[in-house]
């Protein structure tokens, strides 16, 4: 990953699965801790680095957030039986940005999906989103009136 600033939005630019680069952009707040993390490196150095100063690879960024994942355990224990790696994250941010409004083909893009089908996994994935979408339906009135209480109906029908 390097972090880079074109005019006012920072962002950072990450290789993904099969080489593929994408532009992320960043809080200002993140970009300013970024900042921090690598005064006095090249324009060129990644941000994140390994125990051999080389770029961290994906194995490393699993190892980061399963290690962090064990210690957060202790302090929430609805995480014990709970898988955390690279991947929650991902699914995590995805549901987060749906539920904020964001449209799924934006979501697509920030994964890097090359098919909007594979993203539409997390729009069909969402209860929570489908309770509150019902939820919405609630102010509707669910009484109807039936066809033989209106006696106005009933006298049409009989003169035809």
């Amino acid at each position: 990953m390097r972090g880079r600033q074109e005019k006012s939005q920072s962002f950072a630019q990450l290789h993904g699965k099969g080489n593929k680069v994408r532009l992320c952009p960043l809080w200002a707040s993140t970009a300013a801790v970024l900042k921090e993390l690598i005064r006095g490196r090249g324009e060129e150095e990644r941000v994140f680095l390994g125990r051999s100063a080389r770029a961290m690879t994906r194995f490393g960024v699993h190892n980061v957030v399963t290690r962090c994942a064990r210690k957060a355990r202790d302090n929430h224990p609805g995480l014990r039986n709970k898988r955390i790696g690279p991947h929650t994250i991902r699914h995590t941010t995805a549901t987060h940005l749906l539920r904020a409004g964001v449209d799924i083909n934006t979501i697509r893009a920030w994964l890097g999906h090359a098919s909007i089908d594979t993203t539409n996994i997390y729009a069909e994935s969402d209860l929570q989103m489908k309770a509150r979408a019902l939820g919405m339906c609630e102010g509707v009135s669910s009484r109807r009136r039936r066809w033989r209480d209106n006696p106005d109906l009933l006298q049409f029908l009989a003169q035809l």
